[in-house]
């Protein structure tokens, strides 16, 4: 609950034990509350409560109804005066008396007239406390008089002339409305040229064969008796020029009939009001209306100034096109001179209208009614101002002071009525009168002097809840005469109220500036005086103020999308908040796609009219809280409309556009695009872009098309739909501007010539009848240009040529308005046929086993007949010089481009037979192929053993089977096996050579340690030298029976495992003794085993890494001891590597040279220094499956080497 803060105030200190917050009693008069308890129970002098108007007009056909309402304390009783003497009611049976009211009904509808109770009537209402008065009330039936009947006479008058027509409405009360309808009850027209003046008159400027009618009607319209009056209609004729010519010619000679013809155009007079100066009175309040009405031809125009001044903006009306100027609400500051100045071409005229504002008598201080307790003073002020300045004068109880009786406690000074130590006798109701010539003023004002104990006005036990650091304001409204005082205490009375500050307001109200949680309580206040004491109990509770702790953020989202505002609040928990969202502050639309969950605002589907403000409102029963963010909704703008073209020329033209809605993004650019209706309809093309700030756009045209335009707006979401065409534009036609582009000149047979271009679309055209003019000759020869000239196509065969001769060639466009500039000259040459000679001295060089250099002369110019593409050579291989192979290869084929005359051919097997020959090539094939030459390569490395495998392990031998190498490169010469112990931590022990002959394929090792792991390494050898490596490993083991076949566990895929080989049968003389030792073998090779176990797997890989032959490194297997190969002319590395297979059957990479790294798909290529640059073409017999991967491993020294 919230008490308005009175602005009198006292502020206490808090401190003292009881702390009393005392009301000190001002002398001033009491106000009254309007508690209707309160007022039952206290006396009071009469109040005018109600009362008709001063000028009161009456409807003659209905009762009369004056009003005089009136409150009192008893209820007052009422009489009336009319014209000044008492007017006894009962005498006159048509007037009756409201109970309980002064109000009077006169029944004039049964018998009576109106007029018989005409009069100033004046209602006083009495008790016993005084008498109020009401306002002089005069009654007057109003009045609607008929026209008085008069003769008019027609107006004839000539086209030009200016004209009046009186309205002269009949005196009415109120006076009527006048408007000026025809026989049909149509408003004529009014406009600058006629118009009607505030007295009703119709006036004419200058008039029109067009205003000629029969019918112009005068009406007035008495709003109070709903009547309306009627003039007799007015005829008007206007003669026209030409009638006033066939008058006038037969009486006037030649020079007066001009100057009658040329004194039609005139300056402006007057109409109203007549003269050079006027006057104008107006009361204050009033709405001030001047009026100046012209005529003249032409129409004269009006215009209005204050001389010395400004007209006051606001306050500043033009009516009846500007020959009316009002000012409402007009004060004496709005005296003076205004002007009116009536202009045409011919001249101004000039009217000064003085303003002189009076004033009614108005209100400065009207008094005001006094309650007081006995002895007290108080005064009574009425104050009023006007033009001229009013007179006061004073009534007690209805009569002027002067003859009332005395009152020892009043004191009359002018204005003022003091009162001093008042009495109950004092009590009475004093009227004050203002007036001048203009009106009158008339207040009632009682001095009502009361006796009465305190009484305290707000409810008992009232609950107040204010909200943490917000006022608490503690009503405790009361009364009682004389002015009681007021206390405050808090809780029982005893006890302080300490640390804050109090504010008491006069009208009892404890305000606690800044509440906190200790400011809960019961509060007491007591009212006192002379008379008795009165107090109450309030109770104030504190509660937390309501946050929004999450509020609403900025969004920007695109037309169509979504958005969602969060909205979390924190509250008292005694206090229930009810969030309502607002958009622009306002309710939300009744929408379904609104949607209100919790604490969020969704809305889906977002519409540009969704763009705003939203507003999260948490409320409860004591504070409420809000937050808000803004909603841009945003999309692609809207297409541009309004498109015009203008400055229409030849080659150019202006489009001009109006841009649409940006939807809240910027527009950047716009895009042009024109559609060629002649050529391309419905297809667009992109003509420009310009600024997003720019409207207009100079466009640049070609001849011959028939443009229409469109614009796209662009901005940061994209770019809007087209806009619609604007209007078609076809350019004049003219000659070609450009010539048809890739023109070339080819043969497709070899006694022809192809010419083809690419032909100019419609729009290149430039005009109708589009052709081409063809010209050729011989580029050697003395020959004259050969023309023809061919319809719209792209191609043109010469026929009858020699064959590959250079030919010059020009297409030139033409239309029917003319050529295009001079062509370009291009080049071409007539059909080719296959060359007639084969390339000459064909010579091999063979490099190394596995690559020869090839050499032949080139084929002579003439002989190729045709564009030189490169050289071919056919190259296959016959058979195995070892024998042992024999097979036919299918042909390779590698090309080298332009003129070279020698190439590599890489990836030869080695010692192999190979057999070639050498083509030209041009572009229509191959010529016919060198003598075969012949050659041999040498042998190479062999290729790694196709396998190698651990058979048969014993206690201290391992047997090894392997298959030869897939690809021997040569005669085998013998094998090479090396291999080495590893014990548990992995270290190498000492590197065992052996050279195995090479017709052995199986070798049993002897003499081997006890449960060791070997590593073994083996490889082959040529005469050429060693070839690729495979590595293997196995165990030499003791226990037959239960290890036999199970690998140990760190042994992975590609090991194997020796168990125990004992035959005891034949060591039975030993039986006893093994029996102990296997015995005690066995419990060791447990705990091993269980060792190893713990130990873990690894790779095989990464042993093979570590225990490589430290004695044989990687060599090439496709060149053996060849390193490397070179040429006279480059240096390229024939690199090879090697991989060990994942079983534990190892097999070798093909070791043939790689052609990705020479060829160039079927027509592989060298390059110019002889680096091959080719791959084989045709399909490569098949090698068998097995023996196409090798196996290499580092030197197990170096692995040595690392752990001593």
């Amino acid at each position: 609950m919230q008490l308005e803060i009175m602005p009198r105030k006292k502020r206490l200190p808090a401190g003292r034990a009881p702390l009393l917050l005392l009301l000190c009693q001002l002398v001033r008069a009491l106000d009254v509350p309007l508690d209707p308890k309160l007022l039952e129970d206290l006396v009071q002098p009469p109040t005018i409560t109600q009362q008709s108007p001063k000028d009161y007009i009456i409807d003659p056909r209905e009762n009369i109804v004056i009003q005089c309402e009136a409150k009192g304390k008893p209820p007052p009783s009422f009489s009336w005066t009319r014209n000044g003497t008492h007017f006894d009611i009962e005498k006159d049976p048509l007037v009756t008396m409201k109970p309980g009211s002064g109000t009077l009904t006169i029944n004039i509808m049964s018998e009576g007239k109106a007029e018989t109770y005409e009069g100033v009537y004046q209602c006083t209402a009495r008790n016993e406390r005084g008498a109020a008065i009401s306002n002089n009330i005069v009654v007057r039936p109003s009045r609607s008089p008929l026209w008085t009947k008069e003769k008019l006479e027609p107006i004839t008058l000539r086209n030009g002339q200016s004209l009046i027509l009186p309205c002269r409405p009949p005196l009415g009360l109120p006076p009527p409305i006048i408007f000026w309808m025809d026989n049909s009850f149509q408003r004529l027209p009014q406009s600058e040229r006629v118009s009607q003046g505030l007295n009703g008159d119709l006036y004419f400027s200058n008039v029109l064969p067009e205003d000629t009618r029969e019918d112009y009607i005068c009406y007035a319209r008495f709003n109070h008796t709903q009547t309306i009056q009627q003039k007799q209609p007015i005829s008007v004729k206007v003669i026209s020029v030409d009638e006033l010519n066939d008058t006038i010619a037969a009486n006037l000679n030649d020079s007066e009939f001009y100057s009658a013809k040329s004194n039609r155009e005139r300056p402006p007079t007057f109409l109203t009001p007549e003269g050079n100066a006027s006057h104008k009175e107006e009361l204050r309040g009033n709405v001030l209306s001047l009026e100046c009405i012209a005529e003249g031809l032409p129409t004269p125009i009006i215009y209005w100034i204050k001389e010395d001044g400004t007209l006051p903006i606001n306050r500043t009306f033009y009516k009846n096109f500007k020959k009316t100027l009002q000012i409402i609400q007009v004060s004496e500051a709005d005296s003076g001179n205004y002007q009116c100045i009536a202009k045409n071409p011919l001249g101004a005229i000039y009217h000064t209208i003085s303003v002189t504002v009076k004033a009614a008598p108005y209100w400065i201080m009207a008094p005001q009614n006094l309650v007081l307790s006995p002895g007290e003073d108080g005064r009574l002020i009425c104050r009023a101002n006007g033009n001229p300045k009013p007179r006061i004068s004073w009534l007690s109880n209805g009569v002027p002071i002067e003859i009332a009786p005395d009152d020892p406690s009043r004191n009359i000074d002018g204005d003022t009525i003091i009162f001093s130590n008042v009495q109950e006798r004092s009590s009475a109701v004093y009227q004050c009168n203002a007036s001048n010539e203009y009106g009158y003023l008339l207040a009632n004002a009682f001095v009502n002097v009361l006796a009465e104990p305190p009484r305290i006005l707000t409810s008992a036990n009232t609950l107040y809840q204010v909200i943490t650091d917000r006022p608490a304001l503690l009503d405790c409204a009361f009364f009682g005469s004389p002015l009681p005082t007021v206390e405050w205490f808090k809780g029982a009375k005893g006890s302080a109220l300490r640390e804050d500050i109090y504010v008491l307001h006069e009208n009892g109200t404890l305000e606690i500036p800044v509440a906190q949680k200790d400011s809960t309580g019961t509060y007491t206040c007591v009212a006192r005086n002379k008379l008795g004491m009165a107090k109450n109990e309030v109770h104030l509770e504190i509660k937390d103020a309501t946050r929004i702790i999450k509020q609403p953020e900025y969004a920007v989202v695109q037309r169509g999308g979504t958005v969602s505002f969060e909205c979390k609040v924190k509250h008292d928990h005694t206090l229930i908040p009810t969030i309502t969202w607002l958009k622009d502050n306002g309710e939300l639309p009744n929408d379904g796609r609104f949607t209100v969950d919790k604490d969020h605002l969704v809305v889906a589907d977002v519409w540009d009219d969704d763009g705003g403000t939203y507003t999260c409102v948490a409320n409860t029963t004591l504070d409420n809280v809000s937050a808000s963010a803004v909603l841009s909704v945003v999309d692609v703008p809207n297409p541009p409309f309004d498109l015009e073209l203008t400055d229409q020329l030849d080659k150019s033209v202006q489009l001009s556009w109006t841009p649409g809605n940006d939807n809240n993004s910027p527009i950047t650019k716009f895009i042009i695009e024109y559609e060629d209706a002649m050529h391309e309809a419905g297809l667009w093309h992109h003509q420009t872009e310009v600024s997003g700030m720019q409207t207009t756009a100079q466009l640049k045209l070609s001849p011959y098309v028939n443009y229409s335009f469109r614009v796209m707006a662009v901005n940061s979401l994209g770019r809007s739909l087209p806009s619609e065409a604007s209007e078609q534009y076809l350019t004049k036609a003219a000659e070609p501007d450009t010539n048809p582009t890739a023109v070339e000149g080819l043969g497709s047979e070899p006694d022809n010539l192809v010419i083809t271009w690419k032909p100019l679309n419609g729009f290149e055209s430039n005009g109708p009848g589009l052709q081409y003019k063809v010209s050729w000759r011989q580029k050697d020869g003395d020959d004259e240009w050969t023309s023809v000239v061919v319809a719209n196509v792209s191609k043109y065969i010469v026929s009858g040529t020699p064959t590959f001769v250079p030919y010059l060639i020009k297409v030139q466009a033409l239309n029917d308005v003319g050529f295009a500039p001079e062509p370009a000259v291009v080049m071409g040459h007539s059909g080719e046929d296959l060359p007639m000679v084969a390339p000459g001295n064909v010579r091999v060089n063979v490099v190394n086993s596995t690559l020869a250099e090839v050499h032949w002369d080139p084929v002579p110019l003439k002989s190729i007949r045709g564009h030189l593409q490169g050289y071919r050579i056919y190259y296959w291989k016959a058979q195995s010089s070892s024998k042992r192979n024999r097979r036919h290869l299918e042909k390779k084929i590698l090309t080298f481009q332009g003129s070279k005359t020698h190439g590599m051919l890489p990836g030869l097997e080695p010692f192999s037979h190979y057999t070639l020959n050498v083509r030209v090539v041009n572009g229509k094939g191959e010529g016919p192929a060198s003598p075969d030459r012949v050659f041999n390569t040498p042998e190479g490395v062999p290729s790694a053993p196709s396998s190698l495998k651990i058979v048969n392990p014993t206690l201290d031998s391992l047997t090894l089977e392997w298959d030869p190498p897939s690809r021997p490169n040569g005669i085998l010469t013998e094998y090479t096996l090396k291999y080495q112990p590893i014990n548990s931590t992995h270290e190498l022990g000492p590197l065992v050579d052996l050279k195995i002959p090479a017709n052995k394929t199986r070798w049993t090792l002897k003499n081997l340690n006890f449960s060791t792991r070997y590593k073994f390494y083996f490889y082959a050898q040529t005469a050429a030298g060693s070839g690729s490596q495979i590595t293997e490993e196995a165990v030499t083991n003791v226990d037959e029976g239960k290890m036999a076949g199970i690998p140990p566990p760190d042994v992975g895929a590609g090991k194997a495992m020796a168990s125990r080989q004992v035959d005891i049968a034949t060591q039975g003389w030993f039986i006893g003794l093994m029996c102990a030792v296997a015995l005690l073998i066995l419990i060791l090779l447990i705990v091993c085993f269980i060792r190893r176990n713990k130990g873990g797997k690894y790779p095989v890989k990464e042993k093979e890494d570590a225990h490589a032959d430290p004695e044989i490194q990687p060599m090439k297997e496709d060149d053996g001891t060849f390193g490397e190969y070179s040429d006279a002319e480059d240096h390229k590395p024939l690199k090879k590597g090697s991989r060990t297979p994942s079983d534990r059957t190892v097999k070798k990479e093909d070791s043939d040279d790689s052609l990705v790294d020479y060829g160039e798909g079927v027509n592989g290529q060298f390059n110019e220094d002889g680096s091959f640059i080719g791959q084989y073409s045709g399909k490569k017999e098949k090698e068998p499956a097995e023996g196409n991967e090798s196996s290499e491993a580092p030197s197990p020294v170096n692995a040595m080497n690392s752990f001593v």
